[in-house]
């Protein structure tokens, strides 16, 4: 196989964008207030929150007014992605009690923060996300906020609690920082829906929740725990994590130590080198350092199966079961070079059906997709993005729970060979 090669120019621009943690670069001042603004909306139980109306809640215009963080949402989406535009509205910046201070936005060196936005024409609806990787509460802005608010649904995220590459650095034990994240997203769920009611006068009738990576794992993890907040979701991929495997303690350190092919699919290899340099070995070390503070020794050389008892019990704070309670539809691409499919989704997918739950879910394995879709423009003729399927697949859930109508069965859909990759997308091969 002949693997594509990264311009230098590109290459400098993938890394700067900073896939896995999204790190801002400079502090964006407070969003501002605006007059005219509700003063009176409280979010219930933060700490600090500020108000302001805005002609235009999506990126189009919170990139002009300060009301976003592009670097949060840096490399998650393709150049060729289209989003709507257009929708006044409230938006709700604060921050949650939390003694951690690794999210440093808008200057406040605080954590929990959170950010609510409420279209002046709501659906009823409410979609709340937790963030990719290790990025704050404006990741999902491009990928999930804009297209959302479109449809009239309010929108609600979080940082969940700890951010960065220090992200572990927070928490009494080993696993509290992660434990964490599915505590914020509740939380965020819970303050949401009563805001909502403050602003229209009744809660919302449906929520949705939805997540890329370690946003997917939170979805995940909240229809198993939290049925009673949600109507459904739309796992992007989301991490798995389970006390005897599979998780990704288990499988980077064979890719660090120079055998990817015993990972990732041969297809994916021209993506190696570049997941070599930004992903593998920094996403090894902090989980590692979130879950084992103890070990000591090369990455690489890591061996989960070895470790103490004590790791596996951190571990289980974490994992998931499959018993989900409510739909839920699953996108993994088959090229992800990452969190490799068979050791995620694959195996996510034979829990929900052991534990019985196979009549709340789809799964659908993307052939060419990878783990983010900024990749997609380096490789066009390897990849596909996910973003258009993750857009048809809300709609999917929107209808299924609304109509009973269920989406096509799960499969593997093959990459098209003609149309915009970056904007189509149908969850059944034609």
């Amino acid at each position: 196989m002949i693997r594509p090669t990264l311009s230098r120019p590109t290459i400098r621009k993938v890394l700067t964008a900073a896939f896995l943690l999204g790190a801002a670069v400079g502090l964006p001042a407070a969003p501002a207030a605006a007059a005219g603004c509700p003063d009176a909306l409280r979010v219930p139980g933060a700490e600090l929150q500020v108000s302001a109306c805005l002609a235009d809640l999506t990126t189009a215009g919170t990139l002009a007014s300060g009301h976003t963080v592009q670097a949060d949402w840096a490399g998650l989406t393709p150049a060729g992605a289209q989003n709507p535009s257009g929708v006044p509205g409230i938006q709700l910046d604060g921050y949650f009690p939390d003694t951690s201070a690794t999210n440093t936005h808008h200057g406040w060196n605080h954590d929990a923060q959170f950010v609510i936005r409420l279209p002046e024409h709501w659906n009823g609806g409410l979609v709340v996300a937790g963030t990719p990787g290790v990025r704050r509460q404006y990741a999902n802005d491009f990928a999930i906020s804009d297209w959302v608010l479109a449809k009239g649904y309010a929108y609600a995220a979080t940082d969940k609690g700890n951010t960065g590459a220090a992200f572990h650095t927070d928490g009494a034990e080993p696993g509290d920082a992660i434990a964490e994240w599915n505590d914020r997203v509740t939380q965020l769920t819970r303050a949401a829906r009563e805001t909502l009611r403050l602003r229209y006068g009744r809660t919302p009738a449906r929520t949705f929740t939805a997540g890329i990576s370690n946003g997917g794992y939170l979805v995940r993890w909240q229809l198993e725990r939290h049925p009673e907040l949600y109507t459904g979701g739309v796992d992007w991929e989301g991490t798995l994590w389970t006390p005897e495997g599979p998780n990704l303690l288990r499988f980077l350190p064979t890719a660090l130590a120079g055998r990817p092919e015993e990972v990732y699919p041969a297809d994916s290899a021209p993506l190696w080198d570049y997941h070599r340099q930004v992903y593998w070995g920094l996403t090894q070390s902090i989980y590692r350092q979130e879950l084992d503070p103890g070990y000591t020794g090369d990455e690489a050389a890591y061996d989960y199966a070895t470790r103490p008892r004590s790791v596996v019990r951190a571990v289980r704070k974490i994992s998931l079961s499959g018993r989900i309670s409510r739909p839920m539809i699953t996108l993994h691409g088959t090229l992800d070079a990452l969190l490799p499919i068979d050791q995620d989704s694959d195996a996510y997918s034979r829990m929900i059906e052991n534990e019985g739950r196979g009549r709340f879910h789809r799964y659908y394995r993307l052939e060419g997709g990878n783990h983010v879709d900024g990749l997609y423009d380096a490789f066009p003729s390897l990849l596909r993005p996910i973003l258009p399927c993750f857009r048809t697949a809300f709609d999917a859930v929107e209808q299924w729970t609304a109509t009973g109508h269920r989406p096509p069965p799960s499969a593997t859909l093959t990459r098209p060979s003609t149309g915009d990759l970056a904007t189509t997308c149908a969850l059944e091969n034609r």
